[in-house]
């Protein structure tokens, strides 16, 4: 609990500040206090893939990104539905959805499991390689 509140004061501290380190930290613990509310229909999107139920499982991914999820899980939730975008074959949707993966964290990547996967991995490089 103190470290919790602790964090708060030094995020209201910050609030201010708008340099890029400053940016960085905000996000940090704003991803660290607010990127939760989203995290039950996430996990449970995960399962749902995991289980090969895509059609829930982008439903419940889209509802953990509706609610709000900090950015690595935002990341991970498009990455999620442009799996099975691509798999059922909608080439434009899965790209968008890897767009927005990269619009969440520049610096995502694939697995290399799934980076070679002949149906994503080429569209995710294509993606990644535009920016």
């Amino acid at each position: 609990m103190r470290r919790a509140l602790l964090l708060l004061a030094a995020a209201a501290l910050l609030a201010g500040c708008e340099s890029a380190p400053i940016k960085a930290i905000r996000q940090t613990f704003s991803d660290f206090f607010q990127g939760q509310k989203g995290d039950a229909d996430f996990n449970a999107g995960v399962k749902s893939y995991e289980n090969a139920n895509y059609k829930e499982s982008a439903r419940q991914l889209q509802s953990a990104l509706d609610q709000g999820l900090g950015r690595t899980n935002q990341a991970q939730a498009h990455k999620y539905i442009a799996f099975i975008h691509c798999a059922s074959s909608r080439q434009t949707q899965c790209r968008n959805e890897f767009r927005k993966a990269l619009d969440a964290d520049p610096d995502f990547t694939l697995k290399p499991a799934e980076a070679g996967h002949p149906m994503w991995g080429p569209v995710f490089t294509s993606v990644k390689n535009r920016r």
